[in-house]
């Protein structure tokens, strides 16, 4: 490089010349650095030092005036950089790696870089910290709100001299700098939160995981090397993206460079590019600033961030006759469940799915919305398959108490099965205080009484109670079962109805294996007290014991399914002998069918059952003769 020209009169007082020597002096130490033997470089050396004799014999107010910052102080010139608000951190490394010229050139850089920004409590608030092997600072985000208050704290910085706790100083900037006490304004009011990090060396501490809880909190961070710089260290401070946001500089001398890139880079921020925004649908972006804006068919709340559809039923006007949608295009009819919308688009019409699909139901079927359900005529009950309808005793009175074996060998799952068949016999009950009375017993080693016959007057409550009851485990004490039937079930305080009502009283025991106490006594016992008894065997059922424990004829009495999965085919049994219309109900006789009271309660029962089929046959002529009128209004 060349020395700058001899001195002309008056030439001192130019910018450009005192560029060229200030950049002559400050390089020239540089250039006679040891990166060769000296004796290669003896005449260079002469060469130079002949020109820092004549230099040194001008006067020294002269050249402390031509070392003045020329380029820093003209650097920042022009109209202000407008960028909205910012919350703006300085972090100023101060070690003693950063000789005094050098610490001098960067406080003309902040200077200067503080001239070009659009300073004040409502736009751009700007702090300052420096550290070395601690941390100081100059002044917080809140301190000052003028421009010269600002370059007055800068230009009296002291540097610190010691180490280079780098991570120090950015916990410092995360959680005392960036504060509201501190002057930061609050998360919610979204101003973006900027850290520039200005080193000339390696950090003496880590910084990658205090720079990610930075960055995580949503602080910018720039990270300024200089000179010695360590490049890792840099890239692991910085923000991404990296290019944008990790500058290396030569010299302190170079410094405004960083300045010229770092103002165009608030100037021209896209802060709807950043993801601050916070609108919920668009981000439009404007000078130093932003808007919200809403997708069609919704308007910007009063957040001014948030969007609400626009409701277009509330307008009044749109004549549906069940439910008005408001869509984008403007509003929409809508029909309530098990309705269909009519060509005019705002009329609704009941679906009747009875007439569309193949229901399958014995008697009737109704529709209800988007499904059908099949109802049974009076005195007669739905079965299990949802269709067909069969006859629960409706005109008899029982007292009915259930034994069912609670033991180890029935095992949990198959419980859940024998509780799910006693229900099934409860639906073809007609319970009621008046009409049959449910009660049911468990037992195994011990006996226990789930509810007496008195407790529950309907069928939904008895079956509520059935699923209720917890497995008991444990052995097969059937016989103990009969004595408490015997003893206590049927007794009045129990719910049983007094004798002399002639009210049938039915003992039902269900079990799966051989008791493990004597049966023959209660068993007798029960029979002698005029309880009509019926025993069910499952599976491993002996079938000596259950003919002992049923009343006579053995044949109807006693009932035997090879496991708990095909029980339901007892059921129909079962319902013809307990219901007491039926079958042999208690109190009554087997007679002969050829009887000539036999034959007479035969023709009135099959002349009943005759005109309940006429009035079915009346009640589906109606039916089809209402579809062909339906055909006929549409077409």
């Amino acid at each position: 490089m060349r020395p700058p020209p001899p001195l002309a009169p008056a030439a001192w007082q130019s910018p450009a010349w005192a560029r060229c020597l200030r950049r002559y002096l400050v390089q020239l130490p540089g250039r006679l650095r040891p990166s060769a033997p000296l004796c290669g470089r003896a005449s260079e050396l002469s060469g130079r030092l002949s020109a820092m004799r004549g230099l040194l014999c001008w006067p020294l107010p002269v050249l402390l005036f031509l070392l003045q910052p020329w380029e820093t102080l003209s650097q920042f010139a022009g109209p202000r950089c407008r960028t909205g608000p910012l919350d703006l951190v300085f972090v100023i490394d101060s070690s003693r790696s950063v000789r005094p010229f050098e610490f001098e050139t960067m406080r003309q850089f902040l200077v200067g870089l503080l001239r070009g920004l659009d300073v004040g409590p409502n736009a751009t608030r700007v702090g300052v910290i420096q550290y070395s092997s601690q941390v100081q600072s100059v002044f917080p985000l809140g301190a000052f709100s003028r421009r010269e208050d600002m370059e007055r704290a800068i230009r009296a910085l002291v540097p610190l001299a010691q180490g280079t706790m780098t991570g120090l100083a950015i916990q410092y900037a995360m959680n005392v700098a960036f504060s509201v006490a501190e002057g930061a304004r609050p998360p919610e009011a979204r101003v973006p939160r900027i850290a520039v990090i200005v080193t000339d060396g390696r950090p003496q501490d880590r910084v990658a995981e205090v720079a990610a809880q930075a960055r995580a909190r949503g602080i910018e961070i720039y990270a300024v090397g200089v000179q010695r710089a360590d490049v890792g260290s840099l890239r692991a401070m910085a923000s991404p993206p990296l290019d944008e946001h990790v500058f290396l500089v030569e010299s302190f001398n170079l410094i405004q460079e960083f300045g010229q890139q770092f103002r165009g880079r608030l100037c021209g921020k896209d802060l709807c590019a950043e993801g601050r925004h916070g609108c919920q649908h668009q981000c439009v972006s404007t000078p130093g600033t932003f808007r919200c804006a809403c997708n069609p068919g919704y308007q910007l709340a009063e957040d001014n961030k948030s969007c609400l559809a626009i409701d277009h039923c509330g307008f009044g006007n749109h004549s549906c006759q069940h439910e008005c949608v408001s869509t984008f295009g403007g509003p929409r009819c809508r029909c309530r469940e098990g309705h269909d919308l009519l060509p005019d688009g705002r009329s609704c019409q009941a679906r009747d799915l009875c007439n569309g699909v193949d229901h399958g139901c014995e008697f009737q079927c109704v529709s209800e919305g988007l499904s059908y359900r099949c109802l049974c005529p009076e005195g007669q009950q739905l079965q299990a398959d949802g269709k067909s309808c069969n006859h629960g005793c409706r005109e008899g009175h029982v007292d009915l108490v259930l034994l069912v074996d609670g033991s180890k060998s029935v095992r949990p799952q198959n419980f859940e099965l024998v509780k799910r068949f006693v229900n099934q016999i409860v639906d073809f009950l007609d319970v009621s205080p008046e009409g049959t009375r449910v009660g049911l017993v468990q037992f195994s080693s011990r006996v226990r009484t789930e509810f007496p016959l008195g407790r529950y007057g309907t069928a939904a409550e008895v079956k509520q109670a059935v699923l209720a009851v917890e497995y008991m485990e444990r052995g097969t004490m059937t016989g103990l079962a009969l004595r408490h039937m015997v003893e206590h079930s049927f007794s009045e305080a129990q719910g049983a109805r007094p004798r002399a009502l002639n009210v049938p009283r039915v003992g039902l025991v269900f079990t799966d294996g051989r008791s493990q106490d004597d049966i023959s006594v209660w068993a007798r016992r029960a029979k002698e007290e005029g309880i009509v008894m019926y025993a069910v065997g499952v599976g491993k059922a002996v079938e000596e014991e259950l003919r002992q424990i049923a009343s006579e004829p053995a044949e109807l009495h006693v009932s035997y399914s090879p496991d708990f999965g095909t029980m339901t085919h007892l059921l129909e049994n079962l319902r013809g002998s307990i219901c007491p219309e039926e079958g042999i109900g208690a109190g009554t006789e087997l007679r002969s069918l050829c009887e000539c009271e036999s034959l007479v309660e035969f023709q009135g029962r099959t002349l009943g059952a005759l005109e309940k089929l006429t009035q079915n046959l009346a009640q589906l002529t109606a039916r089809l003769e209402d579809l062909e009128n339906q055909l006929a209004t549409q077409k």
